[in-house]
């Protein structure tokens, strides 16, 4: 585990932050998990977009 830090931020952001978390969960763990997520949505999100496209796409017997 690594060192910790202090992050500056308003109560109203803590109490919403607090409202993603589940029963005894840290704030660590809650943005980790959000920010898992959020990485998680971008890949999702990327995949469509190319799957957009799969007009595009050749067969690859055709390729080869």
């Amino acid at each position: 585990m690594g060192d910790l830090t202090t992050i500056p931020v308003y109560k109203d952001t803590r109490e919403k932050l607090k409202a993603y978390g589940f029963k005894g969960e840290t704030y660590d763990k809650i943005l980790q998990r959000l920010m898992e997520k959020v990485e998680y949505t971008s890949f999702m999100e990327r995949q469509y977009e190319i799957l957009s496209h799969k007009d595009k796409f050749k067969p690859l017997d055709e390729i080869a």
